[in-house]
């Protein structure tokens, strides 16, 4: 495979040129429909715009990862036809930089220690995503095992979604001073998520809604950091016949690994992409032509939802917007 993409951060409204995307699926089991429809949109998005893309495993949470999950994960990939560019990353191994960037955090005030815990908190107010932080340990806590936290204000973080469109969140009041080192030593995703697609010239990324709400505080770290924000897109989710969001927590089969071109093409429904009809007998490498030649995001704006496509492309019935 070709090298990866350089540095990207020297134009454009964001500071950025030339479209690198990414699909950075976490090793807690294989891919279910949901993790393939998602990472089609990315690979869609990447390839329509002449851009690269990347692939990163976001091994930094061992406790949770599953054993063969990332053998079982590309292998996936690869038969499915996806083609990224330069080798694979694994996020544990930028656990130097993310906590050498922690440490800059803490010497600049930005981010202190915390010895919270979770029943201390038991009575902390409920806010957009979950109990809001309220600054306990802002001042100074007790030595012993401790958590990092950055802080944040109350002042409104916004972007606009190429999808979903304005978004704003005053994380203070939403989410409190959120984590960026657990108290177990490992690295939280937060951070960890926005220094790697900075290291790795990432200037788009598309992923599911359900990560929306955790773009203003990539966006806040971004500032703290002085890294230029990339544009989102954040696509509908993809819920089953009885109306759960597929994951792996709510038991999603795998996606077969035979006769994958059916299942591609119910992916390409669930995107809203109507995929033509005389699909049903393309190869692989067609099916992947007509859809990036076909790409088309602006039949996903606003919309939140998305039933799994049924196993006919001719039925366009059972949608969600």
């Amino acid at each position: 495979m070709p090298e990866a993409a350089g540095d990207n951060r020297n134009e454009g409204e964001t500071g950025l040129q030339h479209y690198v995307g990414r699909f950075a699926p976490s090793p807690t089991g294989p891919l279910h429909f949901g993790s393939l429809v998602a990472a089609a949109a990315s690979y869609l998005d990447a390839r329509a715009n002449n851009g690269s893309w990347l692939v990163r495993v976001e091994n930094i949470d061992p406790p949770r990862e599953a054993p063969g999950a990332v053998t079982a994960i590309l292998r996936a990939l690869e038969t499915y036809g996806f083609e990224w560019q330069g080798p694979v990353t694994y996020q544990g191994s930028n656990e130097g930089r993310h906590r050498a960037v922690i440490a800059d955090l803490i010497a600049r005030g930005l981010a202190y220690p915390c010895t919270c815990s979770r029943s201390s908190l038991a009575d902390a107010p409920a806010g957009e995503s979950g109990p809001v932080y309220p600054g306990t340990c802002r001042h100074g806590c007790d030595a012993g095992e401790h958590a990092i936290r950055l802080l944040t204000n109350d002042l409104p973080v916004s972007f606009t979604d190429g999808l979903q469109g304005r978004f704003e969140q005053r994380l203070e009041s939403a989410v409190g001073d959120f984590i960026i080192r657990r108290k177990d030593g490992l690295i939280a995703y937060q951070l960890a998520v926005v220094v790697d697609d900075f290291d790795q010239g990432i200037t788009d990324v598309v992923r599911g809604l359900d990560l929306m709400d955790s773009t203003p505080r990539q966006l806040h770290l971004q500032r703290c950091l002085d890294m230029p924000q990339p544009r989102y897109k954040h696509t509908p989710l993809v819920l089953s016949a009885d109306g759960q969001k597929l994951s792996k927590s709510s038991g999603a089969k795998p996606i077969p690994l035979d006769r994958v071109e059916p299942v591609l093409i119910r992916a390409l429904a669930s995107l809203w992409q109507e995929p033509a009809p005389e699909l049903a007998e393309a190869s692989l490498e067609d099916v992947w032509k007509w859809a990036i030649g076909h790409w088309d995001p602006e039949k996903l704006r606003a919309k939140k939802q998305t039933f799994q496509a049924p196993e006919t492309i001719a039925n366009k019935q059972n949608r969600l917007s």
